[in-house]
């Protein structure tokens, strides 16, 4: 029997993403095994918050790492779907705002963006160009692997009818997350700096679609603003994460108590409800039975036999 492979297009996505995330594994396991190789102040990794945020992040890199690498793999389509998007949101919420904002930054201020701090501006340099590179690489490997193993979400319109016993609830929380995002993004704005006023955007937006994707407004395709919402709570999500860590931990990146600390706090808690309600919606969708699967030009003509394993709801 003949087994069906990943198409040269996920293969691809995932060759990037993982050549992005090398330089910067390999640069975290210097900094974890004592090198102060890039850091102008030897006694900075040293610090033990700087020690353990080097381990979290090392982790989350190779977490991304192996998900590239199941992108490409028949064993992947058979992973738990929770397994899958929980780190994916995250991931891609994180990632979609560099990917973004990096190159503009450096276009508007050409590389001066990557001076000051006792980091030398080429590992910021190698750093964020990785970013850009996984972010792309496995935000495109994913788009390919779901449209594989979850075809429901990319052939069904806004519209489309579907039972659904908890979308008053889903309404409720979709309109009560824009009502959060909307203070949240006009602070991010108003601070003027370009990369918190994307965050801010990207959150309303995020909110914005998810209430399109609820109340099913709109005869385009699902697709369109399940992206939209999926990167909006993922980033609210992930980046207030972060910054809750980092201040929880304390150290040298750990500034204190102030109202941008709030403002992480209520991002983070309004991107987890929201990753919510997008869970329950995703899942009560995956129930259609009248969904017809689109071919991909990138990927291969038979695929029944991974489908039989993997399409069966977001369980």
């Amino acid at each position: 029997m003949n087994e069906q492979r990943a198409g040269i297009g996920r293969v691809t996505a995932a060759i990037v993403a993982v050549a992005a995330m090398l330089p910067y594994l390999t640069l975290k396991v210097l900094w974890l095994t004592g090198s102060s190789i890039g850091v102008t102040d030897p006694g900075l990794m040293r610090d033990s918050s700087m020690v353990g945020l080097n381990a979290m992040t090392f982790g989350m890199d190779v977490v991304g790492l192996v998900l590239a690498l199941a992108f490409t793999m028949r064993w992947g389509l058979r992973l738990p779907a929770w397994l899958v998007l929980l780190p994916l949101w995250v991931g891609t919420g994180l990632l979609s705002v560099v990917v973004v904002t990096a190159p503009i930054m450096v276009l508007l201020h050409g590389l001066s963006v990557f001076q000051g701090g006792s980091i030398e501006p080429w590992i910021y340099m190698m750093v964020y160009g990785g970013f850009i590179g996984q972010g792309v690489g496995l935000m495109t490997a994913f788009s390919l692997y779901s449209r594989d193993r979850w075809p429901h979400a990319f052939t069904t319109r806004v519209d489309h009818p579907f039972a659904s016993p908890s979308r008053s609830f889903q309404t409720v929380v979709a309109w009560g997350a824009l009502l959060v995002t909307l203070p949240i993004g006009a602070v991010r704005l108003s601070g003027g700096v370009f990369l918190e006023g994307f965050k801010g955007l990207l959150g309303i937006a995020g909110a914005v679609a998810l209430i399109l994707a609820v109340r099913r407004r709109g005869g385009g395709p699902f697709w369109r603003p399940l992206v939209v919402a999926w990167l909006g709570s993922g980033s609210l999500f992930g980046w207030g994460l972060y910054a809750m860590i980092v201040t929880s931990v304390g150290g040298p990146l750990a500034g204190g108590a102030s109202a941008a600390n709030l403002v992480e706090l209520f991002g983070m808690l309004t991107g987890l409800v929201m990753g919510m309600c997008g869970a329950f919606l995703l899942t009560e969708r995956s129930r259609m039975s009248d969904v017809q699967p689109v071919q991909d030009a990138l990927e291969g003509e038979d695929r029944e036999r991974d489908r039989q394993t993997a399409d069966h709801g977001h369980r």
